[in-house]
């Protein structure tokens, strides 16, 4: 069984023509117990009471009116049976004596708690997340599952923990997805819970990180070690570039004929230029007066 459209009418038509309807057996009711108390007339009786039956009866033809708000869908049961769902705003008339379960299909979202897990490192992080969704499939939200905001929730905190699970909090190379990747990150998480939601005709618009850090109890060791990365980075960094700007210095001076350097020389020169452009201090200067064989 999947999502159908129910059979429906006008919903102002049904009541107009229940007015109608209503009216006039009222009507020919009074007319026949007016009649029966005048001249006692049997057939005037019988008619009268007809009316009444069949008006009584008309009430049940006017339960099948309901309502869609906008953004709304109703599923439509009849003895426990799926007939169909509507999920056009307007006033309509479906079966009598039907059961309609409301569905929002507003876009909702969900903010799942801080949770505390290892990432991929072994490391542990509170990390949250806040899910935007809505509902696709009224006949899968009503019967596939129990509770489908609840399911929702359960299977959001599930994705955000095989996600923290499977990813470092920090990666150390550049072929890795760390969590603070947040693009990619926040594509993986959606698309893992658009799979996981799907069965309950939820359809998953984003999901993104709203909260990650270190634990407490590890938070100052790993800022050290946070810092202690970025210094080691930024060293490579200004390594490569020295090496860079000194190969560049001993090419132009023996290319341009400058001066003439033996490999002794040239290893001295790279020494002082490497000291002078990887310290962390303003160089002093000393002027060699002698000779560098001396």
């Amino acid at each position: 069984m999947k999502f159908r459209d129910v059979a429906r009418v006008n919903g102002f038509v049904v009541l107009l023509i229940w007015l109608v309807l209503t009216i006039a057996l009222a009507a020919v009711a009074v007319a026949g117990f007016v009649a029966f108390g005048q001249n006692g007339n049997a057939a005037a009786l019988t008619g009268a009471i007809v009316a009444c039956v069949v008006a009584v009866l008309l009430l049940f033809g006017i339960t099948g009116l309901t309502v869609v708000n906008p953004n709304e869908a109703k599923v439509v049961q009849f003895f426990g049976r799926y007939i169909g769902s509507v999920s056009d705003p307007g006033f309509f008339s479906v079966l009598p004596m039907t059961d309609r379960r409301s569905i929002s299909l507003r876009v909702r979202n969900f903010e799942t708690q801080k949770l505390k897990v290892n990432d991929a490192d072994g490391n542990p992080v509170e990390i949250a997340a806040v899910v935007v969704y809505k509902v696709v499939d009224s006949f899968k939200a009503a019967f596939a599952v129990d509770d489908y905001e609840e399911y929702v929730a359960t299977q959001s905190e599930a994705a955000v923990r095989h996600l923290a699970t499977t990813h470092p909090y920090d990666a150390h190379d550049d072929d890795r997805t760390s969590l603070r990747d947040g693009a990619e990150v926040a594509e993986e998480l959606t698309v893992e819970l658009r799979e996981r939601t799907e069965t309950a005709g939820i359809e998953v618009i984003e999901a993104r990180i709203t909260h990650l850090a270190y634990a407490p109890e590890i938070a100052q060791a790993m800022l050290v070690r946070q810092q202690a990365n970025q210094v080691v980075a930024a060293r490579a960094r200004i390594v490569e570039g020295a090496v860079g700007m000194v190969g560049m210095a001993l090419e132009r001076l023996t290319a341009e004929g400058m001066v003439d350097l033996d490999e002794e020389r040239k290893a001295t020169m790279v020494s002082n230029l490497l000291v002078v452009l990887c310290g962390d201090r303003p160089a002093q200067p000393v002027v060699n007066a002698g000779s560098l064989y001396s």
